[in-house]
């Protein structure tokens, strides 16, 4: 089942697709609202979320989706935090992009996974909306990643997520990773969170990428989630280990795909990733 969440006049409405056809749960259940109140209710019940939806369906009412429309984030995860160099092609980039290359060949072979910070809800947009580029950075690129949706620590579900970033910020000193990574408007999560009983392997997944600029294709290429050189739960593992994670969190898993190093975002660039069993994440470029 897919779980998305609809802005109400600037409330919330937690919806979901199944069979098919789109449900407004709140209306079934009026204090049902986002997707952290059905988690909540899930583990105090001790069942699934889909279990729990299953049984509102017969008093929730069809519903439909924006397609068009900016649409919050699927998730309010307190923290998205992101893993690196976890795909050959993103030790490559990483490596020609950097004036220190040899140590990104030493993070993709070791036991230990790059795990860092990525994004505040503040900083994290959803489907249709605009993600930013930075005013003071020269190269800018979208990254596709599968988003690892965790309660209390455990997999729950899977988004689709973009981690913006700055390529020419990052590539001039490896400290700068901050500043790369985590500025307005540098992470989008959608459209929907896809619960993980949904899902039988989500290292068996097609992923792709397309950038159009005035109606022109860019960039237009796909991968498979099983390109990935670790698994989703070990990168789960590190990030939690030793952690004080939050209730309700995303771990984007590693860039899939990298556009070639002449490409840089502009202003009004329209970024579309989609995951096989998720759906395809929209969103136009902002300088911020």
């Amino acid at each position: 089942m897919r779980y998305y969440q609809l802005d109400d006049g600037g409330a919330l409405r937690l919806a979901v697709r199944a069979n098919g056809t789109a449900y407004d749960l709140t209306a079934a259940k009026p204090k049902l609202r986002t997707l952290e109140d059905l988690l909540r209710a899930s583990s105090i019940a001790g069942q699934s979320i889909d279990a729990l939806a299953n049984r509102l369906l017969e008093d929730a009412s069809e519903c439909s989706l924006p397609t068009e429309t900016a649409s919050p984030p699927p998730v309010r995860a307190e923290e998205v935090w992101a893993a690196g160099v976890t795909y050959a092609i993103s030790e490559q980039a990483r490596e020609a992009e950097s004036s220190m290359p040899d140590m990104y060949l030493e993070v993709y072979d070791s036991e230990r996974p790059e795990v860092f910070f990525k994004a505040t809800p503040s900083r994290t947009v959803g489907p249709n909306d605009a993600v930013g580029i930075r005013a003071d950075s020269e190269w800018d690129v979208p990254e596709p990643e599968l988003g690892v949706v965790l309660t209390d620590g455990e997999i729950v579900g899977y988004t689709v997520g973009n981690d913006m970033s700055s390529r020419s910020i990052e590539g001039e000193n490896p400290l700068y990773l901050p500043q790369a990574k985590v500025y307005d408007r540098c992470c989008s999560l959608g459209p929907c969170v896809t619960s993980a009983e949904s899902i039988d392997d989500p290292h068996a997944l097609e992923m792709w990428m397309t950038i159009e600029r005035d109606g022109e294709v860019m960039y237009d290429e796909a991968t498979n989630t099983g390109e990935m050189a670790r698994t989703v739960q070990e990168l789960v593992d590190y990030y939690t280990r030793h952690n004080a994670v939050p209730e309700t969190a995303v771990l984007l898993t590693g860039t899939s795909l990298v556009p070639s190093e002449s490409f840089t975002l502009r202003e009004g660039d329209v970024v579309d990733i989609g995951i096989d069993e998720i759906g395809t994440l929209t969103n136009t470029v902002v300088e911020v």
